[in-house]
């Protein structure tokens, strides 16, 4: 395993009512840094990936501070109910994709989408209403501070998930998973499996978002992708909500996804090992570099 020593540094942060409550030494010397330091006035484009969402878009879409957000994003991959009529009847920037193509193949629409608009910030927004859109300047705030490129809403940061209507079995292996990822990434994260996530335009275009999978590993590529980078992760507590209409994956999508993940932590241990090197966790600023014309000075 890699312990904290032996990656890279990163800033992990847990914020709480805007106030940092703990944290490691900043981002290593390779621009990364820069990542956070956004506009005056940052361009903020909520995404949506969204599938069989028609009883709860309008509730999450309602709810969201329009004073924060320049333009909301929704994408459906591929619904079999009314999720792309209702998401026009609330004039929402709609792509709709031809088929269900999976979770990850629909955050690469979001977040592509989400940059051809001119986004200098990317907050995803699960369209389920699982999380409290109300929130959102909060996981916005560690970014537009500065202080981080990538913020993470945690549902362990916001008391006790059972209590909201995890099941337990979801929230044990929770817990397993994320002890064996802080290990793996050499960081001291509450959680790394919520869908209530802001990025920075920068550390969006600075990793290979199309190698990774088109299903739920997607999520937990992107952070391998962004611990090879040196990104600033922080983290916002953010309570949930669990009833009927509200997506959930079942108990054998979650077997699965576990499965998946341990079989990404192994391969991302034997890359930063040097064991067997993989380009989807190279980093595509680390690629080039810029040169100065023949006789400029140096």
């Amino acid at each position: 395993m890699v312990s904290a020593a032996e990656t890279r540094d990163h800033a992990v942060v847990m914020f709480r009512n805007g106030m940092g409550l703990s944290g490691t030494a900043a981002a290593a010397d390779n621009g990364v840094a820069a990542m956070g330091q956004t506009p005056d006035k940052p361009k903020v484009v909520v995404v949506m990936p969204a599938y069989n969402a028609a009883k709860t878009l309008h509730m999450t879409y309602a709810e969201i501070p329009r004073d924060v957000v320049d333009l909301v994003i929704v994408v459906d991959d591929g619904s079999r109910d009314e999720t792309a009529e209702i998401a026009r009847s609330l004039g929402l920037e709609l792509f709709v994709h031809n088929r269900n193509y999976g979770y990850g193949a629909n955050q690469k629409t979001c977040y592509r989408e989400a940059l051809r608009a001119g986004a200098d910030i990317v907050v995803m927004v699960h369209p389920d209403y699982q999380y409290d859109p109300t929130l959102l300047p909060e996981i916005v705030r560690p970014v537009r501070e500065g202080a981080a490129d990538v913020v993470l809403g945690s549902r362990l940061l916001a008391g006790n998930a059972m209590a909201q209507g995890m099941p337990w079995w979801k929230y044990i292996s929770n817990r397993f998973l994320t002890v064996l990822e802080n290990r793996v990434f050499g960081l001291r994260l509450s959680e790394y499996h919520t869908g209530y996530r802001t990025y920075t335009r920068a550390v969006l275009e600075s990793v290979n978002l199309e190698m990774n999978s088109d299903n739920f590993i997607f999520d937990q590529e992107i952070i391998a992708q962004f611990v090879e980078l040196g990104a600033r992760i922080a983290e916002v507590p953010v309570p949930t909500r669990y009833f009927p209409q509200a997506s959930s994956a079942s108990f054998l999508q979650s077997t699965i996804y576990g499965l998946s993940i341990l079989r990404l932590l192994a391969r991302y241990w034997l890359h930063r090992r040097g064991v067997l090197r993989k380009r989807q966790f190279e980093s595509l600023r680390r690629r080039y570099s810029s040169m100065p014309p023949a006789g400029a000075p140096q």
